[in-house]
């Protein structure tokens, strides 16, 4: 493990009708709570374990001991805390950097494919960069990290959240701030079923073919095609 390096998940408890509300199938809201769970438990699978100190950001606060029941008392959280998504970010990440880590990279919990390469070379990135962005397809980005020293609630303030803008707005204040940054490639967050018929196509050839949320999505009946 390297504590010099954190990597913080942002999840939510997977409660019925709480998440992921433009994923529907079956009828059963808790059909989608399931898949969220899924999506949790294969990026804990792939990134709880690594060079660097892994940490779970939990929403909402109250959830601490059934997000705790569910994926393992052994594990590192801290709850969420601010009234919307960007000061929750920049109180993660600014907790990580007040422990004394030199680099912090946060991810989100909608890309449960995300391949540990990328957060790797997130990482290493931040050796010659002042930050990391990794963009989705949709104009947000699954990624964020930065270098000690780098890091400003500037980036997180004021941003429409869950737009096609966030990207673009964002690096447009590293731009601002003469910040430099590394990008990544770019890659899906799991949001709608168009999403979740795309990620079964995609990962017909790959390892995640045996993961749980593919595993789950199967015995329930879903195919890519739809």
């Amino acid at each position: 493990m390297n504590q010099e390096r954190c990597l913080v998940i942002f999840v939510k408890y997977p409660e019925k009708g709480k998440v992921k509300s433009r994923i529907v199938f079956g009828g059963d809201d808790g059909h989608v709570a399931d898949l969220y769970r899924c999506f949790i438990e294969d990026l804990l699978k792939s990134f709880s374990s690594g060079h660097y100190e892994f940490l779970i950001a939990f929403d909402p606060p109250e959830k601490e001991k059934d997000i705790k029941d569910l994926f393992g008392k052994d594990l590192s959280y801290m709850p969420q805390a601010g009234a919307d998504l960007g000061i929750r970010m920049y109180n993660a990440l600014a907790t990580c950097f007040a422990q004394g880590f030199q680099s912090v990279v946060l991810i989100g919990s909608d890309s449960p494919d995300l391949p540990q390469r990328i957060i790797e070379e997130a990482f290493q990135s931040l050796q010659s960069h002042d930050a990391v962005i990794g963009p989705t397809y949709d104009g947000g980005y699954y990624l964020i990290g930065f270098s000690n020293g780098s890091f400003a609630a500037s980036f997180f303030e004021n941003i429409a959240w869950s737009t096609d803008g966030v990207y673009a707005e964002t690096v447009g204040r590293f731009d601002k701030e003469g910040v430099s940054f590394h990008v990544l490639p770019r890659w899906r967050d799991i949001d709608t079923v168009d999403d979740v018929r795309a990620l079964l196509k995609d990962c017909e050839q790959s390892d995640f073919s045996q993961s749980k949320t593919i595993e789950f999505l199967r015995a329930n009946g879903f195919t890519a095609s739809g």
